[in-house]
């Protein structure tokens, strides 16, 4: 991405229904609403219509769904920021005919109910992760998707909605639903094999991207969460913090450096080079799942696999 001209100058992580003034209000970026599996904008006889509001939920929405489920997702560019975007009249009108959504929840994706109460149904589905983990609205990081025990946890959700919307097809949903908890133990047991290796590895991160994985992974994140938040809300963090966080790849306090590579300024571009030139291997994280060719569980497992890469063998990955 272009780095923005001032240091942490960004647009906010939520975007609300003051802010949105309608479905035709423009921001700054773009929201491109794309299908997963080649899904139109008109539901097939007997297939349920369904949008996850960011590529990591299409994803899962389309393994537990398969054959009888339509799938598109809004946010699922890995080159943009997720939290610009431009509303449109195809968005508006693929989530009026929605059966089921998914969204995050935890103020990362307002928009979408500003497009819901523009096209109200009593018939829609919509399941909020934020509400289906229990999580209260002061939640401070809303990147729930990198949380371990946050997929197994909509995946039985989402199964549940699909049943009740195609009551025949109870037992497909059922088997999928085993296949896809069966397909995330890879990434438990890599995450289990890190922390038993490496557990209390300092990190430096810009954001609470994939803080929940760094978390279960047993490190140690150094960067204060203040800095952190700052970045991810378009705040210039303070000198101080701003010292301290480049203190601590200058001076290799830390094992590796995770940096938000779909959010990129010229504050962040140069702590990440700050580290590359002090030793400190660098690793991409993203909000959405990088493309092609990956699905939620791989796009997990390749994270936890270049933060082993760092930590082991002072390998960064830049792009995933």
């Amino acid at each position: 991405m272009t780095p923005r001209t001032h240091w942490g100058r960004r647009h906010r992580r939520s975007l609300n229904a003051k802010s949105a003034r309608g479905l035709g209000v423009l921001f700054s970026g773009s929201l491109v609403l794309a299908a997963c599996g080649g899904a139109s904008a008109s539901p097939k006889a007997g297939v349920i219509l369904a949008i996850g509001a960011e590529s990591q939920y299409a994803s899962v929405l389309s393994q537990l769904g398969g054959k009888y489920v339509q799938v598109s997702s809004i946010l699922n560019n890995p080159t943009s920021d997720p939290h610009t975007f431009e509303a449109s009249t195809t968005v508006a009108e693929e989530v009026s005919q929605a059966q089921l959504i998914v969204q995050n929840g935890a103020g990362y994706d307002t928009f979408m109910n500003v497009i819901e109460s523009a096209s109200p149904s009593s018939s829609r589905k919509v399941l909020v992760v934020q509400d289906a983990l229990g999580l209260p609205s002061s939640t401070t990081n809303p990147h729930l998707w990198y949380d371990p025990k946050t997929m197994p946890v909509v995946a039985r959700a989402i199964t549940a909605d699909m049943v009740l919307l195609q009551p025949k097809h109870a037992a497909y949903f059922e088997a999928n639903l085993v296949t896809f908890l069966a397909s995330l133990r890879p990434w438990f047991a890599a995450i289990a094999s890190f922390k038993a290796k490496f557990d209390h590895t300092p990190v430096a991160v810009t954001e609470p991207v994939a803080d929940y994985l760094l978390q279960a992974m047993g490190m140690q994140i150094k960067t204060p969460f203040v800095f952190q938040a700052d970045v991810m809300n378009g705040v210039d963090p303070s000198p101080e913090d701003i010292s301290l966080e480049n203190g601590l790849v200058a001076h290799r306090v830390v094992k590796v450096f995770c940096y938000n590579e779909q959010v990129t300024d010229a504050l962040t571009i140069s702590i990440r080079q700050t580290a590359i030139s002090s030793g400190v291997p660098v690793v991409a994280v993203y909000e959405t799942m990088p493309t092609p060719g990956y699905d939620y569980q791989s796009w997990m497992v390749a994270e936890v696999a270049a933060i082993q890469a760092a930590v082991s063998q002072g390998t960064s990955t830049q792009h995933l």
